[in-house]
Parts: structure tokens; sequence; C-alpha cells
């Protein structure tokens, strides 16, 4: 997320580092699923066995779950907070929604349960998508403008509280945050299968099989409900959750069948305040685009980028050089964070 977000410019940009336009997906279009499904996988991690079971759980759930919304609608209005204009939803705000209503589940069924829920809300969204009609086009638009998504987002939070780079539509909408829900929910069930206690290497190919499984089920239905980031589609929930599990299994394997795991330090030094770097590098990300330097005044970004990057490669080049230049200034900070043992949690 930290090097798709932050290009020195988004005029020259590899492709693989986009988003798919609309149909379709590119490797970026994985990041924000795999995110959220390892907020699923760490759930039965977090919560199972605690003392006092659900009803003392609880209360921690709704409290992490709001402070993750919260923290995602600062980083909306940031700095100026005018909550008439201000956007609703948002990359946190899904994370805290999708967390909050998978780990509901979790706390309320067994893992039976929460297949079925899972199965439930993507076939459930697949019909409201294809089969309810939306009002003067008809039903079954996926297309940018028409489709159920878009009409309930604008006829809901109206346009003043909508993404304003799309301007009809949110990626990260309230419809299209229901299947997201089903992406935490297979979190949930592979972290239970980490946790069964069956030996490291069945788990491996437990996981292998299931991801392949995922990605032969997400590609067929794609040719009917086409795999799309934007709309969240059940497909792409399918899709995205058979390359996560493809990928958990190929690093389970090698970490702890294997035994090769210092490879992954990196990594980690990331992963365990991960929130807390997603929400502090956007942060500065932002700072970057509000300060003004030089005569005539430029943005810091931008000037960053026209005296320290462009000069010496290619614009497409120069651009990537620039957001690694940024990962590499946030791993530095977040190493320093893991070396004092300082944990951010929320």
């Amino acid at each position: 997320m930290v090097l798709v977000n932050n290009p020195g410019t988004w005029s020259a940009v590899y492709p693989p580092l986009r988003h798919a336009d609309w149909h379709g997906w590119t490797p970026t279009d994985l990041i924000f699923p795999f995110f959220v499904f390892i907020v699923g996988v760490a759930i039965p991690f977090s919560l199972a066995g605690r003392a006092g079971g659900a009803d003392a759980a609880l209360p921690r759930v709704l409290r992490r779950a709001l402070l993750i919304f919260a923290l995602g609608i600062v980083l909306n209005g940031f700095p100026w907070f005018h909550w008439a204009t201000l956007r609703i939803p948002g990359v946190l705000q899904r994370i805290a929604i999708s967390y909050l209503v998978a780990a509901l589940v979790y706390l309320a069924t067994g893992w039976r349960g929460q297949a079925v829920w899972a199965a439930a809300l993507l076939l459930g969204y697949w019909a409201l998508m294809t089969l309810v009609p939306v009002p003067g086009h008809g039903a079954g638009d996926l297309g940018k403008e028409w489709n159920l998504a878009a009409y309930l987002d604008r006829a809901l939070l109206g346009s003043a509280h909508m993404w304003r780079v799309a301007k009809v539509f949110d990626p990260e909408g309230i419809l299209s945050t229901v299947p997201a829900v089903a992406t935490a929910l297979a979190g949930v069930l592979t972290g239970q299968w980490l946790r069964s206690g069956r030996a490291p290497a069945a788990l491996a190919r437990g996981l292998a099989w299931a991801g392949v499984a995922a990605l032969a089920i997400g590609w067929l239905w794609g040719l009917a409900f086409p795999i799309n980031k934007s709309l969240w589609t059940s497909s792409y929930v399918v899709f995205t959750a058979g390359w996560a599990l493809l990928v958990l299994a190929f690093c389970y394997w090698l970490i702890d069948v294997r035994g090769v795991g210092g490879w992954g330090v990196p990594f980690v030094i990331f992963g365990v305040n991960a929130l807390a770097l997603y929400f502090l590098s956007t942060l500065m990300a932002k700072l970057f685009v509000l300060i003004h330097v030089d005569e005539p005044p430029r943005l810091l970004q931008a000037w960053l980028f026209t005296h320290g990057f462009a000069p010496w490669a290619a614009p497409v080049n120069a651009s990537l050089a620039y957001a690694l230049t940024y990962l590499a200034l946030w791993w530095a900070i977040m190493w320093a964070l893991f070396r004092a043992g300082i944990r951010i949690r929320v």
C-alpha cells in the first residue's frame, strides 16, 4: 500500500503498480484484500481462549473497530475537516467494519457457521448486483455509474461524501463492503485451520489446495460476475482469497516446515505495526501535498520529485525510485520502533 500509493508522479507508473481501470486485476489489486484477509486470520489468534469468553471479548472488538474507523475519518478529513464535504468511506473504515462483523460472527458461531455466513454474503451480493434493478436503468449494469452499489452510495452518502476522484462511485462504498466481510471471514476460517493442531506440512498442503480451489472458483465465477476491485465482486473475493492462501501456504511452508525464516524479518518489521504504518505514511503523504516551497510556490512532494529524482532517470523509473525511497524511509522508522520494542496497537 505504501509503495503503490506514493509514486513520484501519477503520470508515470509501471502498469503492475496501478489498479485495473475497472474489470480485471493487477498485482496491486491483491494488496487491499490481502490486508483484510490477514486481519481475519488474526481474529482466532487474538480472541480464542480469552478469559471471560465472548462477553469479555466484545467490548475490545467494538472499541478496536470504532478506533480504526475513527482513524480513517481523520485521514479523510485531515487537515481541515470540512464536515459538509468529508468523505465517509475509506480503507481503514472498510477494515474496521470487516473486522467488526467477522469478529462478531467468529464469537457467535463455529467454523461451519462462519462458512455459511461467508457464502451467504457472497451469493447475496451477487444476487443484489445482478438482479435488483437500478431506477431508470434496470438490473445487472456493472458499469461505473449505474451499478447498484454506486447508485446506493450516491443515494445514501451523496456525492459530497464520496471519493472525489471517481465522482459517481466509491471504491470503499456501503454495499461493496458486504463482500469485504466475506474476505475477512475467509481469513477467520484460515486462522482456525492454522490453530487446528495438525502437522505443519499438512497445514501447508491444506492452505495450498484451498488456494488452488479458490483461484479456480473465483476465475470461473468471474466469467459471469467479473473480477472487479472497485465493486469488490464476489468473484474477486474468492479469487483474491485464493492468491492469499497460496502466498500464506508458501510462507508457512518455507518458515514453519523448512525452517527458513530469516528472509521474513524485514516484513515482520512492517507487519507488527501495520496499521500505524499505513496511517502515519498516509498522513505524511498528505502533508507533502499541503506544504508549499520555493518560488513560485510548489508542492513539497512535487519539489522533492522534480529536484531529487526526475533529473537522473526516465519518468517511470524516477517515479518508482521516489516510491521506493518513501518506502525505505518508513521501513527505517518501523525498524527503529521494532528495535525499541514499541508496538502501536489499536
